[in-house]
């Protein structure tokens, strides 16, 4: 199962539980090209993407707006910031000015470690690789900066937990 699908199923239990209520942002597209072959099925042709997306998810919990991005590697010991773009990053820094709780889960595939790692965090190592610096997140680095989740049964990535104590840690 792909982290975003494992983000939805969090989700969807968060919103039947009264929880939260987080969706994912849909990718605007703009059809050019449309077949109907039948009156009950239509078949997109061609489509492009009107701009770049923002961040995967937002919504609120407990008064809170959360916007957030979800990324994943294959990589065993560090996160290649080239999974993000400037846009999200540009976009995560204009909702924590406005007050937004932001961060992006980074998951590592091969060992399945899931990390909330908090937006001031990830702008920091953001802005060290225009100055030089990594071009990468080092494993140790996440797990001292960010929220490790484990995964559970419901819901499977509990990760409200992890905004819970980010919130305590903003002093928000």
């Amino acid at each position: 199962m792909s982290l975003e699908q494992e983000i939805n199923e969090s989700n969807a239990y968060y919103l039947a539980h009264n929880i939260a209520v987080i969706h994912k942002k849909p990718t605007p597209v703009q059809l050019v090209k449309v077949d109907y072959p039948k009156r009950s099925a239509a078949v997109i042709k061609e489509a492009y993407f009107r701009r770049p997306s923002t961040t995967d998810y937002n919504g609120v919990y407990r008064g809170y707006y959360l916007d957030f991005d979800a990324k994943e590697t294959n990589n065993k010991v560090s996160f290649p910031l080239k999974n993000f773009h400037e846009h999200q990053i540009e976009h995560l820094r204009a909702c924590v000015q406005q007050g937004g709780v932001c961060f992006a889960f980074l998951k590592f595939s091969h060992t399945n470690q899931l990390f909330l790692l908090p937006a001031s965090k990830l702008f920091a190592y953001w802005d060290e690789q225009d100055s030089g610096g990594r071009k990468s997140i080092p494993l140790k680095n996440i797990e001292q900066d960010g929220y490790q989740i484990t995964y559970q049964f419901n819901p499977l990535i509990p990760y409200i937990d992890a905004v819970d104590r980010l919130i305590e840690d903003l002093g928000v």
